[in-house]
Order: C-alpha cells, then structure tokens, then sequence
C-alpha cells in the first residue's frame, strides 16, 4: 500500500466513524422522546448513561484528524474533508447532548399525569430526526442536493416550534400547579429545534466540502 492509497484507507476510516457517530446520536434522540412518551425513567437513564460512547468516537474524530493532517500534510481538498469532519463530528455530538437533555426533562417530568398533548412535539422529532439521518447520507454521498433539501427542511421544524411554544403559553396561565411539566415540554420542543439547526449546519459544511465555498442554510 503506497501512501496515497494508505491515505485513502485512513480517510475512509474517518468517515466511518463519523457515520457511526450519526448512528448513535439518532439513536439518542429516538430514545430519549420515546422515554419522553412513555414516562420511561429507566429508557431516560440509558440515554443518559450511553452519551459517553459518543463522546468517545468525537474524541476519537477529532485526535484522528490531528494525527492526519500532522502526518499527510494534506492538500487542499482532503484537508478540507478532514476539516468537515471534526465539525459534522462536533455537531453531532452537540445532537447526542440534546437528546441526554431530554432524557432529564423525562426524568423531571417523572409520573406526572400528562396535561400537554405531544403530537407536536412528536412531529418535530420525526422531521428532525430525519433531517440527521439523510445529512449523514448526504455527507455520506457528497450529495449537495440532499443537503439542500436537509436544509429547507428545518423550516417545517420552526413552525411547529412556534405552534407549541404558543399553545404552551396559552395554558401556562391556568394550571401554574402543572409549571414543571410545562417549562419542561418548553425545553424539550427547544432541544428539537436545536438538533434541527446542527443537521442544517452539518448541510453546510456537506456544500463548502463539495463546493469550498461557505453557504449560509439558516436564511
């Protein structure tokens, strides 16, 4: 194995592991709305419990990189693609924090009767967690179109936001017995459209990887 092709191997080892990143945090999330639903302490605790491999394989993003550009001296595009890297790493990651965020909120909430419906909140999951798997396959792919369309995505994201930040306002005022639970569902929509903005993030590294240029998703 010459050192282009040894190069070649060490960055198809990167991505993988920054695929395997974007697994994990999928299932993070996933499990930590689940255990939202469910009122699941223990599914809450397990999301908790299992961010640490996440914050490993970030770690181990991140080192690996270091080791490659101080021992390849990469030209221009490969560094660029171990650049984009260590940020859809870091914003990955910052997904999985999220997810360990609303297993706390579950964990708060504890068996409190639900007053709030969390159809909205569901819906915003599911777009969001979406968003995270096809900007995954899009980095996976260097597909600039479905990067876009992670993008535009978000929008749907926003929306619901501000359709369950105003219903909750709305019954804030007459159950102030029932504030925890409230504020919690406040943080946890928050968190959603939070893991939403990192996969539009992760939309823009995929076009300066593909293109060298920096585009601006969030507009």
């Amino acid at each position: 194995m010459n050192m282009r092709e040894r190069f070649d191997y060490d960055l198809e080892t990167l991505r993988n592991k920054l695929i395997q990143l974007g697994s994990l945090a999928e299932v993070a999330v996933s499990k930590a709305i689940h255990s939202l639903e469910e009122q699941n302490i223990e599914l809450a605790l397990q999301v908790i419990d299992e961010d640490i491999q996440v914050d490993m394989i970030n770690e181990e993003i991140n080192d690996f990189s270091i080791l490659l550009i101080a021992k390849q001296q990469p030209v221009a595009t490969d560094l660029r693609r171990i650049i984009v890297a260590t940020r859809i790493a870091s914003d990955i990651e910052r997904m999985a924090d999220f997810a360990v965020n609303i297993a706390k909120s579950t964990i708060r909430v504890g068996q409190d009767e639900k007053i709030v419906s969390l159809n909205n909140i569901k819906k915003m999951h599911e777009i969001a967690s979406k968003m995270l798997s096809l900007s995954i396959k899009a980095f996976n792919e260097e597909d600039v179109v479905l990067a876009k369309n992670v993008a535009d995505m978000d929008d749907e994201v926003d929306d619901l936001y501000g359709v369950t930040i105003r219903e909750l306002l709305e019954l804030t005022p007459q159950n102030k017995e029932w504030m925890n639970q409230l504020s919690q569902l406040f943080f946890v929509a928050k968190y959603i459209e939070r893991i939403a903005d990192h996969a539009t993030n992760i939309s823009e590294s995929i076009l300066y990887l593909v293109k060298g240029r920096h585009y601006d998703l969030n507009n």
